[in-house]
């Protein structure tokens, strides 16, 4: 969510609110959960803690998603994993006009907490609010929106807070399912993100960990209970909806999608290089793709070796995007022949596609017909001599 001013105006009456007194005042607190939208920031929903104070008038809404586009270098941190999210806070009827005119529905449930942990929260909330913590180093998987509200319900309720046993290890999801579930509807988006997603993202998720999605937070914590006076009272009363839209659905079109994009420009390339025998031609078609495959390669090794977003490390991507991809360009630029790198290339692509099923990262089936465009153009370039479709100029060097 994009940081708005009035945010910034609320921190000192919110800091000023929630430090405690002697007579802490009686306080509401709610969980709001907001459905998604359709910006690529926002399809995953978004969470916030929403606390009413009668006797001081205030409602205020405390939401730790709040980023700012006009961060110095903001591009440039996103991408090394540096760009660090803050705590917001607005009034809840500005938060709720926000998700009104994005059409996104907004559910509330109240936290059924006591005096006690309410003032507990209310500490954590406050030292959240102190300057050398108000901003923080954003993890998508383990430390954003969603678990900063579940780590201080953790840790006001302490030991009392009761989860449910936890699931057989079969029934587990990964990360990268809980999430692609969210970007179903956006295949080109999804594509995009499985690309640059590592094998962390395949780890299973836990009960807790599921809760780095809101809408898994707001149904994780629904089962939660508090031990009180020997009864197990609910963490959350029943959802209310505040505001009401539909979830978007798209659907998704086979002649839109990536795997079917793909594999028809794959088609027209091996009718091309069975057909044109040119040796311009066939350069400068290279020279496009390889072009291509290697800014393809240069983000897999920047997320691999110089980011610091953990989930983009050991990304097994970069076997068929590799390094070499980008000597073969060079061969192509200077008029090189360049056989032996093209053979590399060619089998590190066939061995990544040989080993799909085994590799413990999951690939998103559009790829499979990229990966068959690189194997095909490079191993015409390769200077195979079982291929009939070998350029002739070079088996004759």
């Amino acid at each position: 969510m994009l940081m708005k001013s009035r945010y910034l105006l609320l921190i000192f009456l919110a800091h000023f609110q929630l430090i405690i007194s002697q007579e802490p005042p009686k306080a509401a607190i709610y969980l709001l959960t907001c459905g998604p939208g359709t910006e690529i920031y926002s399809v995953y929903g978004h969470s916030a803690l929403r606390i009413v104070i009668p006797e001081k008038g205030t409602d205020l809404v405390y939401n730790w998603g709040v980023f700012d586009f006009d961060t110095p270098h903001f591009g440039w941190k996103f991408a090394k994993g540096r760009l660090d999210y803050m705590l917001g806070v607005s009034t809840y009827n500005g938060f709720l006009k926000d998700y009104f005119q994005e059409q996104r529905w907004v559910i509330s449930q109240k936290l059924n907490v006591e005096a006690e942990e309410t003032e507990k929260l209310f500490s954590l909330i406050a030292d959240n609010l102190k300057p050398e913590n108000i901003k923080y180093r954003y993890d998508f998987l383990y430390d954003n929106c969603s678990t900063r509200i579940r780590d201080l319900i953790e840790k006001a309720v302490g030991e009392n807070l009761i989860y449910p046993p936890e699931r057989p290890a079969k029934e587990l999801k990964s990360f990268r399912f809980l999430t692609g579930e969210c970007e179903k509807g956006y295949p080109w988006n999804k594509l995009g993100i499985d690309l640059l997603m590592g094998s962390p993202t395949d780890k299973k998720a836990s009960f807790r960990d599921r809760m780095f999605l809101p809408i898994d937070l707001k149904n994780g914590l629904s089962e939660l209970v508090i031990r009180r006076n020997g009864k197990m009272i609910p963490l959350l009363t029943d959802p209310v909806t505040v505001v009401d839209f539909e979830s978007p659905v798209l659907k998704e079109k086979l002649f839109t999608a990536p795997a079917f994009i793909f594999s028809a420009i794959l088609i027209l390339l091996i009718i091309f290089t069975g057909l044109v025998r040119k040796k311009t031609s066939n350069t400068i078609l290279d020279i496009v793709i390889f072009l291509v495959f290697s800014i393809l390669a240069i983000l897999m090794i920047f997320f691999n070796f110089f980011s610091e977003h953990n989930q983009l490390k050991w990304n097994l991507n970069i076997i068929w995007l590799n390094p070499f991809i980008l000597v073969c360009l060079v061969c192509l630029l200077s008029g090189r022949n360049g056989m032996n790198w093209f053979r590399l290339v060619f089998f590190l692509s066939a061995l990544f596609l040989a080993l799909l099923i085994v590799l413990p990262q999951h690939i998103n089936n559009g790829f499979v017909p990229v990966i068959f465009i690189l194997i095909l153009r490079s191993s015409v370039r390769a200077g195979f001599r079982w291929n009939p479709l070998t350029l002739p100029y070079l088996t004759q060097i």
